[in-house]
């Protein structure tokens, strides 16, 4: 007598349906695109503040000049550094928004291997950072920044 046995669903990760799969994909992509924009308005936005800091900075020194020593501009000159400072924030940013855009897109890339197969071998793709933060901080002062 013969009897037949069902197979057993091929090990791996489940697969959700390919529908699915997809639009989740979709939204991790949009999410990387929007991560990239954010980025490029970050770069931009800080780096007017940084010329605007540097010329009000050069303002300070022409009326230093004029008005021989004022305490005032001093305490001018000194907001103007500790501003120039806080735009250390822009690198921080740019750094967790990489990390994160590098995150997605391996989220998105596994999802679509996974859900729709990698029968040729082919799927690329790479892997998740190893940190979970590239960038630790809980103060912004001058030089206290860890990178990496």
């Amino acid at each position: 007598m013969h009897i037949d046995v069902p197979l057993a669903p091929e090990p791996g990760p489940p697969r959700i349906p390919l529908d699915a799969a997809a639009e989740l994909q979709d939204h991790l992509m949009s999410a990387c695109n929007d991560l990239e924009r954010l980025q490029t308005l970050l770069a931009h936005a800080c780096d007017t503040l940084l010329a605007s800091f540097h010329g009000a900075n050069d303002e300070a020194d022409t009326l230093r000049s004029a008005l021989q020593s004022s305490p005032v501009l001093d305490r001018l000159r000194g907001q103007l550094g500790s501003a120039i400072t806080a735009l250390q924030f822009q690198d921080m940013a740019s750094q967790l928004v990489a990390h994160t855009q590098r995150r997605l897109r391996s989220c998105a890339d596994r999802l679509a291997r996974d859900a729709m197969g990698d029968d040729d071998g082919e799927a690329v793709v790479e892997e998740p950072p190893l940190r979970p933060n590239p960038v630790t901080q809980d103060e912004m002062d001058a030089g206290s920044v860890e990178l990496f």
